[in-house]
């Protein structure tokens, strides 16, 4: 690929400034971390319908790009998490209506992007409605100072604190990329970004499609969603290890990994992480239980452990799961229901493991006595209920069940044990004896044909 010749006039080298729109009081003092942020920002928005945007994660975007990622199936309920269904992202920081009427950012801060448009004197936009989320809108253009090639921008909302969100976004995956100049470790390629009207630009490679809807167009069978070829899963479990082992040794969370953000080239033959707007160092880590699409959140965080590194493998394994068989693997309403399911899974939690969250959050789930407390629905007055449960059992060989449904060849059997014996170890409760990426890219599963 030819690198691109940017103009003397290119504003890519250095931060820029904040953009001078209105904000309202609720965004005028940005947390210190993304965490906080994005916690921020789902604690500021009232409950609003399940028809409003599902899955959007830190910005829209499957930041390269699938047409899909703002409808894909992602993680709605009653605690108002900003990864769901039930979060209204126009809910957030709204400008002046009037002021901004029929210009370029719409009442939300959104960039109102037009087909044919031309983007920093460069970049003529072709697809405006690729993906839209809480902290940007994603668009396709062609860059006419480098053959035409085709590449995604992700422009960040007009508002500090998205702004904010956006630069440390920027700061990471420029972080990430130096460290890995030979993209041998499949999170997706930034090529550079740019002012576009008081918005951050940032330009990404351009991909095909997610893995949500790579599931869903070759992983059916009779009309039903299965999962894709255990070699396919095998060829995807392999780069996104590699992707984590290269975020382990920048000190980097992604903090968002689910199918909607990772993208496969046009031949499905490789696949990228993306969408790294609630990515944070290893330093920033603050307790937060709504961390994370819902689906794929660690149970150290739904419990308010000081998380780490594993709650990405966590995540990756439970994507894993759903490539395989079609599938959530924890298809829930709410942080308690979600903890019972994976305790259902893998036993009950340790006193050591809850004893670790911090009470604020801990407490919401656990007795004083670590009893886990089950907030369930009584089915004829729809009411919650609190039930102490002393004991869970456990269901070890659920995960073994479910994936010999869907690889019913005899053939396929030795692989689809060594794929339950890896997952489950990524899926371990207690983050401190969670599987490693570089143990796991050791495991028969990977290394294995």
């Amino acid at each position: 690929m030819p690198a691109a010749s940017a103009p003397a006039a290119v504003k890519s080298e250095a931060p820029p400034p904040v953009p001078a729109a209105p904000v309202a009081a609720a965004a005028a003092v940005a947390p210190t971390t993304i965490a906080a942020a994005t916690a921020a920002a789902a604690a500021a928005a009232p409950p609003v319908s399940a028809a409003t945007e599902a899955g959007g994660g830190g910005g829209g975007a499957a930041a390269a790009a699938s047409p899909s990622a703002a409808t894909a199936a992602g993680a709605g309920g009653a605690d108002d998490d900003m990864f769901g269904n039930d979060f209204d992202a126009s809910a957030k920081v709204v400008l002046n209506e009037t002021k901004y009427k029929d210009t370029w950012v719409d009442a939300e801060g959104y960039y109102k992007v037009r087909n044919g448009e031309r983007m920093d004197n460069r970049y003529d936009v072709y697809a405006t409605g690729v993906g839209k989320g809480v902290f940007s809108n994603v668009v396709r253009a062609r860059d006419t100072l480098d053959d035409n090639l085709q590449v995604a921008i992700k422009i960040i909302r007009n508002n500090e604190l998205m702004y904010k969100a956006g630069l440390k976004e920027l700061e990471i995956i420029k972080a990430l990329n130096l460290a890995d100049k030979k993209m041998s470790h499949f999170c997706v390629k930034f090529k550079r970004h740019f002012m576009h009207k008081d918005h951050l630009c940032m330009v990404f490679e351009n991909c095909s499609m997610n893995l949500r809807d790579v599931t869903k167009k070759f992983g059916r069978e009779d009309g039903e969603v299965v999962g894709i070829a255990l070699n396919a899963v095998q060829r995807y479990a392999y780069q996104l290890l590699m992707s984590l082992k290269l975020m382990h040794k920048c000190g980097v969370i992604h903090a968002d990994i689910k199918p909607d953000n990772i993208l496969v080239v046009e031949d499905k033959s490789k696949c990228v992480l993306c969408d790294f707007g609630s990515a944070m160092y290893i330093r920033e880590v603050v307790p937060t239980p709504m961390l994370v699409s819902r689906f794929y959140r660690a149970p150290e965080i739904m419990t308010g452990h000081h998380y780490s590194y594993g709650i990405d493998m966590w995540a990756v394994a439970t994507t894993l799961f759903e490539l395989a068989t079609g599938q959530i693997l924890f298809n829930e309403r709410d942080n308690n229901a979600m903890l019972r399911a994976i305790q259902e899974l893998k036993g009950k939690a340790t006193n050591k493991f809850i004893r670790k969250g911090v009470p604020e959050i801990r407490d919401q789930h656990f007795d004083i006595d670590n009893n886990f407390v089950s907030i369930e629905i009584d089915k004829q007055t729809k009411k919650p209920f609190m039930r102490t449960l002393e004991s869970i059992n456990s269901s070890p060989d659920f995960l073994m069940r479910a994936l010999r449904k869907v690889n019913k060849h005899p053939e396929d059997l030795r692989k689809v044990q060594q794929f339950k014996d890896l997952l489950d170890k990524m899926l371990v409760l207690d983050p401190e004896r969670r599987i490693t990426p570089k143990e796991a890219l050791s495991h028969p599963f990977i290394t294995e044909k």
